[in-house]
């Protein structure tokens, strides 16, 4: 994928461009990836990353340009704060000057050795809901101006949208096999017991009751194996 001279990175043309790549990234892994590398051309930043938000409050790690932010990341989700974490609530978070903040020790502890000057974290929602955090690192204090804000307010809400897309047509293409999966289970069953249709899904129904296991599991071993688990 092809990035964007970073002289035309602040205009709308460069924006709607770039909303246009992100609808062509292939796959979930891909859209989080070129975000990232955006951001870098596009903000003043020295690296970046997403986090995407999980039940409970939690983060897991979506993208990162460089190994540093997966250790800030990895700093906050073990520790259970930092400002990435403070970042999901949906307020954006500002780190001016990470050696004087002192809101998260742990966090602070480990940005300081990794040589981190600044950090801007905004929140990427689709309607009310969070999805993630946009994370820009600076190694120079107060690096990140008032445009540099408003520039990654856009770039993490065209994030947001991207990657709600792509996830859903991820989603779309699991239900998808899924369903044929049981559509073939159940021909299985039809020619070897002759049953109809609503037999044989009340059969395999039955055995993902009875097992515990996800209907579309019980399709695929019976169409891989020829048996129904036990």
């Amino acid at each position: 994928m092809a990035l964007l001279d970073p002289a035309e990175a602040f205009s709308a043309g460069t924006f709607a461009q770039f909303a246009v790549e992100l609808h062509d990234a292939p796959g979930v892994d891909e859209t989080l990836d070129a975000v990232v590398q955006f951001a870098i051309k596009a903000e003043n930043c020295t690296y970046a990353g997403v986090a995407l938000a999980v039940r409970g409050g939690r983060a897991e790690i979506g993208a990162i340009t460089d190994p540093v932010v997966e250790t800030m990341y990895r700093v906050q989700i073990d520790a259970g704060e930092g400002p990435m974490l403070a970042a999901l609530s949906g307020d954006m978070i500002a780190v001016p000057d990470v050696a004087t903040d002192g809101r998260w020790l742990r966090w602070q502890t480990a940005a300081v050795e990794a040589r981190i000057g600044s950090v801007l974290h905004v929140p990427m929602r689709v309607s009310d809901r969070i999805t993630g955090v946009l994370s820009l690192y600076n190694t120079q204090p107060n690096a990140f101006t008032v445009d540099d804000e408003a520039i990654a307010h856009i770039l993490a809400r065209h994030a947001s949208v991207a990657v709600a897309t792509a996830r859903h047509e991820v989603s779309m293409n699991h239900a998808v096999d899924a369903r044929k999966l049981v559509g073939q289970a159940m021909g299985i069953l039809m020619e070897r017991f002759d049953m109809n249709g609503d037999q044989a899904f009340a059969v395999l129904r039955r055995y993902s009751q009875d097992t515990n296991t996800k209907l579309r599991d019980v399709a695929q071993q019976l169409v891989e194996t020829r048996k129904l688990p036990r």
